[in-house]
């Protein structure tokens, strides 16, 4: 009965662990794929969303790890964009390169290594450290992200029959959505499945009226307008606004390479307040701290 009682401690105790861990992560309040298509809604441009983009990228935690998923949403809620790629025995792990050498202790082609060797490579953080922590697959970050948050897939290497197998194979509708660069792709995903939500590109008008030709439904998408903050994105923000359709901007390619945290808060405000209602950022903790007043990096 002791040796009961002391089992039963430890399986408490590890309980009461594993809840003040979930605890202190800002989950994503979705359990279905109704409640996924109203959290990206556009309703009244009250709500502001962050997206980490390839998750995050910082000193000690690389790009595409489960564990830089984690960081960030210890500090703020959030969704991510991930980059799934083939390995040569056609395993899906996250890697945004085709080559290993800028974000892993690898060297080459992934396409060339297969899952077991990659296994024994380490991820880089963005100073180029090499951190303890290895490529994950998308069937493990599938896993960890069920109850968190949002993935948002990323289209690379990966045929797009064989994303949508995956997403059928671990009912993940209600928190895994795909990324699509034409009408093409979207009506693909939608014939698929009409419940999956997306990430489409539509940059243009005629871009618009080549969804709407391949009659996908808005309630499906989110739009990705692009890298700039400028005045001519009135027009599409208009549009699709209109359209009950939630406008992203990713500030990667431009607005986090500024030099300072000053600089930086300063442009993702700005984002938010010409009319964007999702930030895509490699840095989505300071685009956190930079548009709430409580929330600050470490």
């Amino acid at each position: 009965m002791k040796g009961y009682n002391v089992k039963a401690g430890l399986f408490l105790a590890g309980l009461l662990v594993g809840s003040v861990v979930q605890a202190q992560l800002n989950i994503l309040p979705i359990k279905s794929s109704a409640d996924l298509h109203a959290f990206f809604k556009y309703t009244n441009g009250s709500k502001k969303i962050i997206s980490g983009h390839r998750g995050s990228y910082l000193s000690g935690y690389p790009e595409n790890a489960i564990e830089t998923f984690a960081y960030v949403l210890r500090h703020t809620p959030a969704f991510f964009e991930i980059d799934p790629r083939l390995t040569k025995d056609s395993v899906i792990v996250l890697l945004h390169d085709a080559t290993l050498d800028r974000t892993t202790t690898g060297t080459g082609k992934l396409s060339d290594y297969t899952y077991a060797q990659l296994k024994q490579l380490r991820l880089k953080d963005k100073d180029g450290k090499t951190t303890q922590y290895r490529i994950p697959t998308l069937q493990e970050a599938i896993d960890w992200a069920r109850g968190k948050t949002i993935l948002n897939l990323d289209k690379k290497d990966v045929p797009l029959q064989m994303t949508a197998d995956i997403i059928r194979k671990n009912n993940a509708t209600s928190f895994v959505m795909v990324t699509v660069h034409n009408a093409e792709q979207a009506k693909f995903y939608y014939d698929v499945d009409a419940q999956l939500m997306m990430s489409a590109f539509v940059k243009t008008e005629e871009a618009l009226k080549a969804y709407e030709a391949a009659a996908v439904p808005w309630k499906n998408m989110i739009a990705y307008i692009g890298s700039e903050n400028k005045p001519a994105n009135k027009m599409m923000f208009d549009l699709l606004h209109a359209r009950g359709v939630m406008c992203m901007i990713s500030a990667a390619p431009v607005y986090d390479k500024l030099a300072s945290v000053e600089e930086r808060a300063v442009a993702y405000r700005s984002i938010f307040e010409q009319g964007a209602d999702i930030l895509e950022s490699d840095l989505p903790v300071e685009v956190a701290a930079a548009t709430t007043r409580n929330d600050k990096p470490d």
